[in-house]
């Protein structure tokens, strides 16, 4: 045993507790708390991913001896290395070891710069309280539009049904018409069979030309020789609503698309429909709008609402959005189109499917089949759609030639998460 002078003994303790003190530091900078428990004071340290051991007095010493540089979390020693930036107050996060003191501040809490000449500020509390403030926005935006979508699910609910009431009367009216149409043929057949096996007397006139005549006149109320759209209007009307005044476009289309219609065209034409219908007010037009009508409605129906039909009220509407010299029309569940300041439209897709990631099927939407391009191929259109308070198109763009991204904000996409999502414990 050598016994030393006190004064000696007093250094001795003094260094040792400055040296105890300069390993613990340096063996705890730049490292997470989970990793904390790979660094305790040890006379080796076994390399993170298994590949050596080495003194312990080699971590953070500003040499790399480890392959995955995790001897050296606190300097810039390693290229594959990283710095934890604890952050107290904010994110906490890794940068690269090489911006270990560089001069530039990575971390907000000024921890990567301990020994350069940077003079870097701690702004943790700054940027944290920004955070929480965009988080609180983001929740009351959240709870405010999950309320908005409960409203317009209770609607869709109530639109479904009444749709789907709407169609069985249809298809029960369509089922009715069907089957008179189908007992007018067989008494015209009958009657045209009993007329072939009857033999005409001479002195006859000629009934059908007659019937076809005095019709013609009956609609022909000015009698100046020809019919027109308001003639037809005032006298001609759909066996399934014959209180209501046919529509300009439905009267030109019984006109053959003319505004008039003389006799000997009427006697090909409009005589034909009106007769299959077995008389002037039941036409066999009103039997075609409703089969369009029907099937138009059958298709709408099987489209994928969402599990609520949250998403009905979407269809026939449609969102425009003006970008630069471009106006973009989202048509939900039908197509997406662009128009030019000159007016020409090119269509962009049309309605293809849900095509979200299967935690947010209803997150995303995709539109086909678009007009050609002239890279060959056609026009597609991706819509995302985020959580918000009104429903709008708020952005567009092409990442790539004729390939569009859209940004569709709807309160139906707001999706009931945890308070704490995207709020680290530490802020």
């Amino acid at each position: 045993f050598i016994i030393l002078p006190p004064d000696m003994h007093f250094h001795m303790i003094i260094v040792a507790v400055f040296w105890f003190g300069f390993v613990d530091s340096r063996k705890i900078r730049g490292i997470s708390s989970s990793y904390k428990r790979f660094f305790r004071e040890r006379k080796s340290f076994l390399c993170i991913d298994g590949s050596k051991i080495i003194p312990f007095e080699q971590v953070n010493d500003d040499y790399c001896d480890c392959e995955d540089g995790s001897d050296e979390p606190g300097t810039s020693a390693c290229p594959q290395g990283r710095f934890y930036c604890t952050n107290l107050g904010f994110r906490p996060h890794y940068i690269p070891s090489s911006r270990v003191n560089d001069g530039i501040c990575d971390c907000c809490d000024a921890s990567d710069e301990y020994n350069s000449h940077a003079h870097c500020q701690n702004a943790c509390w700054n940027l944290g309280q920004r955070e929480r403030a965009y988080v609180e926005g983001q929740m009351r935006t959240l709870d405010e539009g999950l309320q908005l979508k409960q409203q317009l699910i209770e609607e869709g609910v109530l639109l479904w049904r009444e749709k789907q009431a709407q169609l069985r009367e249809l298809q029960q009216v369509a089922e009715d018409l069907q089957t008179k149409l189908e007992e007018r043929r067989s008494r015209k057949q009958e009657a045209d069979r009993l007329k072939e096996q009857t033999p005409r007397p001479p002195e006859a006139g000629d009934g059908q030309n007659s019937t076809v005549t005095g019709t013609f006149k009956l609609l022909d109320s000015n009698k100046d020789g020809s019919i027109t759209v308001d003639e037809v209007q005032a006298k001609v009307a759909l066996v399934h609503d014959e209180e209501r005044v046919l529509s300009e476009d439905e009267a030109v289309a019984l006109l053959g698309g003319d505004h008039q219609m003389d006799l000997t065209t009427f006697q090909h034409t409009l005589w034909d429909i009106l007769t299959n219908g077995g008389r002037v007010k039941v036409s066999a037009l009103s039997n075609t709008f409703l089969f369009v009508f029907l099937s138009d409605l059958r298709e709408k129906l099987a489209i994928d609402y969402g599990p609520d039909w949250e998403f009905l009220f979407l269809n026939s509407q449609c969102y425009k959005l003006k970008v630069y010299e471009y106006t973009y029309t989202l048509c939900p569940f039908n197509q997406v189109t662009q128009q030019s300041t000159a007016g020409t439209e090119v269509s962009l897709g049309r309605w293809g499917m849900w095509e979200g990631p299967p935690k947010n099927q209803y997150g995303r939407m995709v539109y086909e089949n678009g007009e050609p391009c002239w890279q060959g191929g056609s026009r597609s259109t991706t819509v995302t759609l985020t959580c918000g308070t009104e429903t709008a198109l708020r952005s567009v763009k092409e990442p790539s030639k004729c390939q569009y991204i859209m940004d569709f904000q709807t309160p139906v996409a707001c999706q009931p998460v945890l308070k704490q999502r995207g709020i680290h414990s530490e802020l």
